[in-house]
């Protein structure tokens, strides 16, 4: 009954949100549309930190789900952007699900390492391989959606179709947090050896919560793939992964939605910094972090008003 309640406010939200982007100018819907999808990569970094991970890897999926959507025109013949997407989320997560068996032995730092080694692996790789566009990158095909052209009103295109998918997706790992499976994620974060004594398994439990990660970053690097109309190695840097990172920290974890509202502010922050003092902008969002990190340790996810529990009877 409660995921069903959820399901109609996400609709509601989405149908809000697209009518609130036939107002919006074309540079703003191409910034909520950077910013929603990378929120859609953190999004994933914070399930998979409630599971008792921990990653600087997240361009790595990342990286995944752009190449795999920049490639899919020439390989399988498919421009729809809606197919695009879900096959680089659907690559993102092959890869994820076939390292997770290595990292899930590993806890703690040495397991954030190994993610952001591995990440860096794949940046030497992609710049190196020229039939890959090497260090330069590729031009992605603009995409069709639904069958249709969109080359004429693009930036709202793409918005719809990010929005539909953030907000879905949302909805997903909320219902997921609630779950038997997610609320033994939050069990194994905080003592995984009494799961392991009360006869369920920890590490596939961080597995799982790390095939989450994975498939959300590949979301996350399709539609930007598709939004920039380029990809580069530099998607699976560490500069990549730190700023995904970043939006996190400044999200918190108690709420799923502030992710986005987060990334959005990076991006609000970037843009304007950018144009205004745009050697000194790091300097802008450090110092911002900070006074979030010293007056609201919790992320701005803590300003979400607290669900109203229901009262013990007596």
């Amino acid at each position: 009954m409660r995921a069903k309640h959820s399901f109609l406010l996400a609709l509601v939200a989405t149908i809000g949100l697209l009518g609130v982007g036939l107002m919006l100018p074309a540079w703003l819907l191409f910034l909520v549309t950077l910013a929603a999808a990378n929120g859609l990569a953190v999004l994933g970094i914070v399930v998979l930190t409630r599971g008792g991970g921990a990653t600087f890897g997240q361009g790595m999926f990342f990286a995944f789900g752009a190449y795999a959507a920049a490639f899919t025109p020439s390989l399988l013949g498919i421009n729809d952007a809606l197919l695009r997407t879900l096959i680089g989320t659907l690559v993102a997560g092959f890869f994820g699900a076939l390292i997770a068996p290595l990292l899930v032995r590993y806890r703690g730092i040495f397991f954030a390492m190994l993610t952001l080694a591995l990440s860096m692996v794949l940046f030497g790789l992609l710049s190196k391989a020229t039939s890959l566009g090497g260090s330069d990158g590729i031009t992605v095909l603009t995409p069709t959606l639904l069958g249709k052209d969109i080359s004429g009103n693009i930036e709202y295109a793409l918005y719809s179709l990010t929005v539909a998918i953030a907000v879905l997706l949302g909805w997903s790992v909320s219902v997921y947090s609630q779950s038997a499976a997610g609320l033994m994620a939050i069990a194994v974060r905080a003592n995984p050896l009494r799961v392991e004594y009360l006869g369920a398994s920890a590490r596939r439990s961080l597995g799982i919560s790390f095939i989450l990660c994975a498939l959300l970053g590949g979301a996350g690097g399709a539609i930007v793939a598709q939004t920039l109309g380029h990809v580069e190695p530099n998607l699976t840097n560490w500069t990549t992964s730190g700023e995904f990172v970043f939006v996190a920290v400044l999200a918190g974890y108690k709420r799923l939605s502030a992710v986005f509202v987060a990334s959005l502010l990076l991006e609000i922050v970037r843009s304007f910094s950018n144009l205004y003092f745009p050697h000194t902008w790091q300097l802008a969002l450090g110092a911002f972090l900070l006074l979030v990190i010293t007056f609201r340790p919790d992320g701005i996810g803590s300003f979400w008003p607290s669900p109203i529990k229901p009262k013990a009877k007596a």
